[in-house]
């Protein structure tokens, strides 16, 4: 399966652009990361705001780090979709194992909230590859197996 279609030049542009899918296993993966939240409450850690901080600190250095350190391309975009995975996932296993027991509207706000969390760490993310030099190309072909 190609991951990479070339398209002709806009108008302005001067060559093909290339668009890849987003990395679906790098954002599964993350989003994953939702199951802190279950994992902790059954090792009896305190529901309140400790427990709460410290998922989402971990869970935000997660994302940053991975993406941001491993040359992800469109982190801006991968990282928003984590977000709205990492919702759904949330709503599907309080859906299954009980949970607050809200209302089934406020899954929308729920995930732009996580939609907007997830941008705003790949702004991070992107922040932090542009710092150490990660141009758009290179993470494709390091994506892709190929070497500099």
């Amino acid at each position: 399966m190609n991951d990479t279609t070339a398209s002709p030049p806009s108008s302005g542009g001067s060559g093909p652009v290339e668009r890849t899918q987003p990395p679906w296993l790098i954002i599964v993966s993350l989003a994953s990361l939702f199951l802190l939240w279950p994992l902790t409450g059954l090792f009896g850690f305190d529901s309140g705001t400790p427990r709460a901080l410290l998922i989402v600190g971990v869970t935000a250095a997660a994302w940053i780090g991975v993406v941001g350190f491993g040359a992800v391309p469109r982190p801006v975009l991968a990282l928003t979709l984590t977000g709205i995975a990492y919702g759904l996932l949330g709503a599907i296993v309080s859906l299954f194992f009980g949970g607050r027991g809200g209302a089934l509207w406020t899954i929308i706000p729920a995930l732009a909230i996580n939609a907007l969390w997830g941008c705003l760490a790949g702004l991070l993310a992107a922040g932090l590859q542009r710092l150490r030099g990660v141009g758009r190309s290179r993470g494709l072909q390091r994506l892709r197996g190929v070497r500099r």
